[in-house]
């Protein structure tokens, strides 16, 4: 079915698109979009201070685990995790795997083995990866720890799972003190993550 007819007007219904043509035309366009099950959503525009808080959180993870003797990889905000069981492609802030990264279909741009997950909220999208976002990572079986960045005042949340359906959930919001992230077995400063952010400024 093309569309409906109201009318004298014929309203055409959304395209539907494969997982495959998604990538196709991801890997030609100059914004980002998101999959879902056949319907491609465009990704609001980010703002500065959203983008410095990916960048730190991206580069205090790396040199965290640089040291550790399990290797892990930390990736940025351009890699995109697919939900197989929903048919979902979405992209995270930053990610981090556990040893070797684990792709789907071979696509270098698709991985399916996320350890960990960082999210910097943002006033249009906080709603969404607090809780759909969540729920969607949750099929992951890699999947352990969710890290959930306010870009508004200073404040990580993260939510570790200790069993299949168990996950503690604790909130630092002291820049003096330090975030605990179980899954990589490391600490990362408050104040390396909010480095150069002014929160009086609006």
């Amino acid at each position: 079915m093309l569309g409906l007819v109201i009318g004298t007007k014929k309203i055409r219904e959304p395209k539907v698109y494969t997982l495959e043509e998604y990538l196709r035309r991801e890997e030609r366009s100059v914004e980002k979009h998101e999959f879902y099950n056949g319907k491609i959503i465009k990704m609001p525009g980010g703002t500065d201070r959203h983008s410095e808080i990916g960048l730190n959180i991206g580069a205090a993870l790396k040199w965290a685990v640089r040291p550790l003797p399990t290797k892990f990889r930390v990736y940025n905000s351009d890699l995109k995790i697919y939900i197989e069981p929903m048919n979902f492609g979405v992209y995270p802030d930053a990610l981090v795997v556990c040893e070797t990264p684990q792709y789907w279909n071979g696509r270098t741009d698709l991985i399916v083995n996320p350890l960990l997950i960082v999210e910097v909220l943002s006033r249009s999208t906080q709603v969404y990866d607090r809780f759909g976002k969540f729920d969607l990572y949750k099929m992951l079986p890699s999947f352990k720890e969710y890290v959930l960045i306010d870009s508004k005042k200073p404040s990580v949340e993260t939510r570790f799972r200790e069993e299949e359906d168990l996950w503690r959930i604790k909130t630092e919001t002291n820049m003096s003190n330090t975030v605990s992230l179980r899954s990589l077995g490391v600490a990362i400063k408050m104040e390396d993550i909010y480095e150069n952010i002014n929160f009086t400024a609006k």
